[in-house]
């Protein structure tokens, strides 16, 4: 006879499930090794998440034994007749996105608790044996619902049993500030929808008003270098980085502007643009199955191999700088809609640079698995960004062609401008004085606005 015992910390109901599982002596016991955790035999996983990460702990199996027999010692012998010789196997299963029901969860967690069904239903991440850590480190999702569940194996009688399965959505439900309800604070949505308005005239836009671009491209450059260095050396708040990062990335897009129209250096204008576009390329590239090759958690390997894709796309493009431009203004642009979107719709697709982002703010990220889903929401956003970037790059082609491939150097035009007005008398603005002359005229004027009239004293009458 088994009784379950079940204990709500609140008054409201609670939904519960309950499934009773049955094993024969072959198969392996879930936790039957428990050296850590309060229970003698602990099938549980134990899960923790932060912004970052999450993180799911479980204890050893041991070898299965006949009903009131003494279990196989744990710790005695390393051979294939003890429990060092089993196999875990992790698996990962994600909810439908943005569905927070508890009647979606309980239905889901259904298929994650024997043996078949998860073998059917999740996604083996990774094989543990028994001489590594039984730890596994996950990209954490937020208001994402994620089950996980290991599978204990016993090669040698091809037996195997279910731990209990645990999910989490990565966020708190209670939380006053940013729980689950809340996709994202007021400061982000405000920032990536202006972020995705300007994102979107560069798509269609951007050759054609270059400057504009170039502000565009030092605002990312600037914003991401510096969000990076005030996360990591400041303890200040979310929304305090958030504008001072705005605040440092519209420096950064003045100062690339302000350059290329004092010294008009193309090649290193061009140079800033192909490395925004091989950045997320090179992002691209990580996103997929290859960011979670084992070679990759070395952070040396990672941001040698993730730098040099994305200086190879402005080399491989410096011939062509025309198109590598209108490529950028394209792909980027279109980007940065996807971004704004996810401050309102959960999407997996802001992920691409983002997990980018959290390498490089946390230094334990690279034990981390990037999973993300790829669900109906996240087709249809990758349609649109893909017709957004096709679009624009085409209508660009389109409308450049037979012009001149880049504009002139501004400060050389504005001289020789400036020098014609001089030369040429019949010019009327030959006869407008010097901006300084018109500056102190006008201050003049305001002084004398601002002095008290003198008196004229007495005046005699002029006899005739």
């Amino acid at each position: 006879m088994c009784t379950w015992y079940l204990e709500a910390a609140d008054a409201e109901p609670v939904q519960s499930m309950a499934v009773p599982l049955s094993y024969s002596e072959r198969d392996p016991v879930p936790g039957g090794c428990n050296l850590e955790f309060d229970l003698d035999i602990d099938p549980n996983i134990y899960l923790e998440y932060n912004f970052f990460e999450i993180s799911i702990k479980f204890a050893p199996a041991n070898l299965g034994y006949a009903r009131g027999t003494d279990p196989p010692p744990c710790d005695v012998g390393m051979g294939q007749d003890s429990r060092w010789r089993l196999r875990y196997d992790v698996y990962q299963y994600f909810l439908p996105e943005n569905d927070l029901t508890e009647q979606v969860l309980l239905k889901h967690l259904q298929r994650m608790v024997e043996v078949p069904q998860v073998k059917a239903n999740a996604i083996k991440v990774v094989t543990l044996t028994a001489n590594d850590k039984t730890s596994i480190y996950f990209s954490s999702l937020r208001v994402q619902g994620v089950i996980y569940n290991v599978i204990v194996w016993d090669p040698l009688l091809n037996t195997s049993a279910a731990y209990v399965p645990v999910h989490t959505y990565a966020c708190s439900f209670k939380a006053m500030e940013g729980d689950c309800s809340s996709l994202g604070r007021v400061s982000t949505k405000v920032f990536f929808t202006v972020f995705a308005l300007l994102g979107l005239f560069i798509c269609f836009f951007g050759h054609r008003f270059w400057k504009t671009e170039l502000f565009f491209i030092g605002f990312i450059f600037m914003g991401f270098f510096f969000y990076i260095l005030i996360t990591r050396l400041t303890p200040i708040k979310y929304d305090v980085r958030l504008i001072l990062t705005a605040i440092a990335g519209s420096v950064g897009g003045i100062f690339l502007v302000a350059t290329w129209w004092r010294f008009g250096i193309l090649m290193l204008c061009m140079l800033c643009v192909g490395l925004v576009l091989g950045f997320l390329i090179s992002s691209v590239i990580f996103f997929t199955l290859l960011g979670n090759v084992k070679i990759f958690r070395d952070d040396v390997v990672f941001w040698m191999t993730f730098s040099c894709i994305a200086i190879i796309i402005p080399l491989v493009f410096m011939g062509c700088l025309r198109i590598l431009n209108i490529l950028t203004c394209g792909i980027i642009g279109s980007y940065s809609v996807v971004l704004a979107v996810d401050s309102y719709l959960y999407t997996s697709l802001s992920y691409i640079t983002l997990n980018v982002l959290k390498r490089a703010l946390n230094t334990d990220f690279h034990r981390a698995f990037t999973n993300v889903p790829f669900q109906t929401t996240d087709f249809i956003i990758l349609a649109v960004w893909g017709m957004l970037a096709v679009s624009g790059i085409t209508l660009q082609i389109r409308r450049e062609r037979g012009q001149p491939f880049f504009p002139p150097h501004p400060y050389k035009l504005w001289k020789r401008e400036r020098e014609r007005r001089v030369t040429n008398i019949l010019d009327p603005s030959y006869h407008i004085p010097p901006l300084r002359e018109r500056l102190y005229g006008r201050l003049a004027q305001i002084k004398e606005f601002f002095q008290e009239e003198q008196s004229a004293g007495e005046r005699t009458p002029l006899l005739l």
